[in-house]
């Protein structure tokens, strides 16, 4: 259902698009590229006096990761097609190869802010890595239910309101994880059960 109309007439100022496209490689690995886009709807004058079109992108960048069944990122490459000060934000290219041997499950979202911090990493850039490990485990949900070990406790469980393992969704779609009330009791210690959307 869209978002209802708005109270009052408005302008359009700026769009953001966030894309990632996930794929199989033949290898047994799995590669996530992630897209991000910003344009503004209006024309504006640029430092050096051009004009910056409406609908010319100010930002457009892309992230691919490769990852392994672990969701452990085993190869990274990022690339600018535009960015507001040209080759000086695209120079920092080659360090997001840093997210090699990160986890994508495993504290990933506070190891990229460490390391891209401030003037260590491009901000956009960034913010784009940071849509990858739900992206990931979606990637990884056709395998999951191939999988269909009945007696491993699914990971998404708790890890947002519809799937408290004390709420009506779990007790109907996965009664055997079902609290009635506590979900600490259900937790299993042996699976890591990180705080992520669940898949459809």
């Amino acid at each position: 259902m869209p978002l209802p109309p708005p109270d009052y007439p408005r302008q359009p100022l700026h769009t953001r698009s966030i894309r990632v496209q996930s794929y199989a490689r033949d290898d047994g690995l799995w590669d996530l590229e992630a897209e991000l886009i910003d344009v503004k709807a209006y024309d504006f004058p640029k430092r050096d006096g051009e004009m910056f079109k409406a609908g010319q992108p100010i930002h457009h960048m892309h992230l691919r990761i490769t990852i392994d069944e672990n969701f452990s990122i085993v190869a990274a490459q990022a690339v600018y097609d535009a960015a507001p000060y040209g080759g000086h934000c695209m120079a920092i290219e080659p360090a997001y190869t840093d997210l090699i041997g990160m986890n994508l499950l495993k504290g990933f979202r506070r190891q990229v802010k460490e390391r891209f911090g401030h003037v260590e990493g491009c901000t956009h850039m960034t913010e784009l890595s940071q849509v990858l490990p739900t992206a990931a485990v979606q990637t990884m949900a056709n395998r999951r239910r191939q999988e269909n070990n009945p007696n491993r406790r699914p990971f998404q469980l708790d890890g947002c309101h519809a799937l408290s393992t004390s709420g009506p969704v779990v007790a109907e779609h996965y009664p055997k994880w079902y609290t009635g009330g506590s979900a600490e009791a259900s937790a299993d210690s042996s699976t890591d059960s990180p705080s992520l959307t669940h898949t459809s």
